[in-house]
């Protein structure tokens, strides 16, 4: 684990990332509050690429909890099973919108709590979607994030909860709405897990990882 970067450090690297994408997006597919979080639920050990396969013919004609419950669970998994734990997550997506129905009006609820007691919904993913949808700066700290907040010191922790912490209380509050896009992103693409490519990465000068490849 890198010591954690200053401030100073850390106001530089989230100004290269800013310059060099002003304003990151998620790359999951979705057309509401609903259908982001049935898109984030299934990514769970799944890439968004696979995901947004799935749902390209699902959304349309299950874009809200009522649809998504006429459809059905056997519906639902015809779309999702080439998704990984398709089964387990068609359950967790039905009975998320039975509740959604009943106990919410058919509505994305918008407190982290509340995201969080729904079926299927972890902390990560009701960060996603408060972030990406109401534009709260929460920090969904994935293993990309995880593993370039401790390489680089930009957020170390010794678990995803101490990361998100890192994050929120040692990044300039200026960056915090886009703050894990820019590190999902060069996590994602750069900072690789084996073979990171230091030669062309925008923060090489400031990152604390001590074992940099060409």
């Amino acid at each position: 684990m890198a010591r954690q970067l200053p401030y100073q450090t850390l106001r530089e690297i989230f100004t290269r990332f800013q310059q060099a994408e002003p304003t990151p997006e998620g790359e999951l597919d979705h057309t509401n509050a609903y259908t982001l979080l049935v898109a984030v639920a299934l990514s769970a050990q799944a890439t968004d690429v696979g995901v947004n396969r799935a749902t390209k013919d699902l959304f349309p004609i299950a874009d809200t909890p009522q649809k998504m419950l006429a459809l059905g669970e056997e519906g639902l998994i015809e779309h999702i099973k080439t998704i990984g734990l398709y089964r387990n997550k068609a359950k967790n997506v039905i009975k998320m919108a039975k509740i959604l129905v009943e106990d919410y009006g058919g509505e994305v609820p918008n407190s982290r709590a509340a995201l969080e007691s729904l079926p299927g919904v972890g902390r990560k993913t009701a960060n996603v979607v408060l972030n990406m949808w109401w534009r709260f700066p929460a920090q969904a700290v994935d293993t990309h994030i995880f593993r370039l907040g401790n390489r680089a010191g930009i957020a170390p922790g010794k678990d995803v909860v101490a990361v998100e912490r890192a994050i929120e209380d040692n990044i300039p509050v200026d960056f915090q709405l886009h703050a894990h896009h820019w590190m999902i992103l060069h996590g994602r693409y750069v900072c690789t897990a084996r073979k990171p490519k230091c030669g062309t990465c925008l923060i090489r000068d400031l990152c604390e990882f001590e074992e940099k490849v060409l």
